[in-house]
């Protein structure tokens, strides 16, 4: 049976160098997709489409999040990495205090991973770019929602300890190998 395994956690907490290694290591994973609707909107003259029109912006990544979800489903891998899940979306819109329709919870639970890990905010790491605009301490406050999020659909969270990029990888599939 295949995993669909989710990281999470706020914005420069090292998911996405986590997610490098797991494809230099072979595994499949889907990217993070935020950054591509951001800069398809930059393109389209909107500089921070979720500051500007953040229903918008969730929408798009909800339909990209389950786009992935379901090219995931199709593969035959054994085990495949996500970089930010379907309940990222509504985490994100309670962040903003903002209201959202009530698909965007339903799509967390129709939609399941096997397993969720999270990147606590680590500020010897962070920094931020063009896409990334949140402070340390606003990615502190965003993981927070995360967790909440995907805890209130009923997921157990595994916290990722800080270490090297490698260390962070063998921990999760340490994990995985015997909580399978």
């Amino acid at each position: 049976m295949q995993q669909k395994i989710v990281l999470i956690g706020g914005p420069g907490t090292g998911k996405s160098s986590i997610l490098r290694e797991f494809i230099k290591r072979g595994y499949e994973c889907m990217p993070e997709i935020s950054r591509e609707v951001t800069l398809k909107a930059q393109k389209d003259g909107i500089d921070q489409l979720f500051l500007e029109q953040p229903l918008l912006f969730s929408q798009l990544l909800l339909e990209g999040r389950e786009q992935q979800y379901l090219e995931a489903h199709q593969s035959d891998a054994e085990i495949i990495f996500f970089d930010r899940g379907i309940p990222d979306v509504h985490a994100y819109m309670s962040y903003l205090g903002s209201d959202y329709p009530s698909i965007f919870k339903e799509k967390s639970t129709q939609y399941l991973y096997n397993k969720v890990f999270i990147c606590a905010p680590w500020k010897d790491i962070y920094k931020s770019d063009n896409e990334r605009y949140e402070t340390f301490e606003q990615s502190v406050k965003i993981n927070t929602f995360l967790k909440e999020a995907y805890e209130g659909v009923g997921y157990n969270i595994i916290e990722v300890p800080f270490g090297s990029v490698q260390e962070r990888c063998d921990f999760i599939l340490h994990s995985l190998k015997y909580d399978a």
